[in-house]
């Protein structure tokens, strides 16, 4: 889909039951508009998709700005319509000023919780998503403990746990050098209270360089979760001849979630880069080569769960360097030619990592349990 001053760029799950999926990233063409105009792109652009998609609702947004201090409040104002919505400092690397990841989702409710959690709802199954979660508490480790201790009161509010329907997490962390290790500890605290440990399970995550308007917020949480999933619908990835259980070096998330359900299967591919099963960065200084590394390694998670990358819609990659994006480009453009993706600027959480990316899969199953 384009139009003069936008191009949005689409993927469709349709298995023929009732939930048809959809993925679009909506980018700006040219760089050269100023900020308003950009945005003004960016919300026709969403205004098009919605109408070439009648029957979809939108269940969770990403706005990717460049300069959040600035543009922010523009984009609170212009985007008034209910749904989850995240907007994060991570400029795009094509030179303009923002990007618009939005999922969508046919012939379900949709509304707000009491406890303020985006409720997506069909069938037996109850979909929470969050975003832009923040405060202001003294440094990275409080804020991140607060995040969690809300979260986990909003769970509770539905009947719910971290630990039970918790699927999948996003931390964007201001100066994320300076400041991981605070979010580190207080999610490692948090997690073996609530009964997440090495020997039971983590949740997906990514845990990367982002920043909100406010400069005070070193951490902002983006969240999903789902009731009326059993422990038997949820598996999770490890690919060891690749990758190692990120305990091993102090951290605790998953590499990768799946979730079946009586007719489609459930992706979430954690934030993943170069690193080797004994959890070394491979290829310092090489982009190349950390590049190729990082698609091996989530091509071994989605096999793990039956998949390829053929079954994902879209893909987010995360640069640590800008000066890395001609390359990375170039080759995302070579292997993934039709597929929608977006390219930002974020620091991995590792200064050795010069690239990372995440995705979401979905596979048509047949199984014992209800539908989507």
């Amino acid at each position: 889909m384009e139009s003069e001053y936008s191009r949005t760029d689409v993927t469709c799950y349709d298995n023929g039951t009732e939930v048809r999926e959809y993925h679009a990233m909506i980018h700006v063409k040219s760089p050269l508009l100023p900020f308003p105009q950009q945005l003004e792109a960016v919300m026709e652009a969403y205004k098009q998709l919605l109408e070439t998609f009648p029957e979809a609702r939108a269940v969770f947004k990403r706005y990717f700005l460049s300069d959040a201090a600035n543009q922010a409040n523009e984009v609170i104002v212009a985007d008034v319509t209910d749904c989850a919505k995240s907007v994060i400092e991570q400029a795009p690397l094509d030179g303009t000023k923002i990007a618009l990841w939005v999922y969508l989702q046919t012939n379900v409710h949709t509304g707000m919780t009491k406890g303020g959690l985006y409720e997506v709802n069909h069938g037996s199954y109850r979909h929470f998503w969050n975003g832009s979660v923040c405060n202001l508490a003294a440094n990275s480790e409080y804020q991140t403990r607060l995040l969690f201790n809300e979260y986990i009161m909003q769970l509770m509010e539905e009947g719910c746990t971290l630990k039970d329907n918790a699927v999948r997490t996003w931390l964007f962390v201001n100066d994320v050098d300076l400041n991981y290790g605070g979010v580190v500890r207080a999610r490692n605290q948090v997690f073996f209270t609530q009964g997440l440990k090495h020997d039971t399970h983590f949740i997906a995550s990514t845990g990367i360089g982002g920043r909100q308007q406010d400069p005070n917020v070193l951490c902002q949480m983006d969240n999903y979760a789902v009731k009326g999933i059993t422990e038997e619908q949820v598996h999770y990835l490890y690919a060891p001849t690749h990758l190692n259980r990120t305990s091993d070096y102090g951290v605790s998330f998953e590499r990768g979630t799946y979730i079946d359900y009586g007719d489609r299967r459930h992706v979430f591919i954690s934030g993943t880069a170069s690193i080797n099963n004994k959890g070394l960065v491979m290829h310092e200084k090489d982009i190349v080569k950390q590049t190729q590394r990082m698609w091996e390694n989530v091509e071994v998670l989605l096999a793990e769960a039956d998949c390829t990358f053929d079954d994902v819609p879209l893909l987010i990659a995360y640069l640590r360097d800008t000066a890395d994006y001609a390359v990375v480009h170039s080759l995302f453009e070579e292997r993934f030619p039709e597929k929608p993706y977006v390219i930002v600027h974020a620091p991995v959480c590792r200064t050795g990592w010069l690239v990372e990316m995440e995705c979401m899969a979905v596979k048509t199953i047949d199984t014992k349990f209800e539908n989507f």
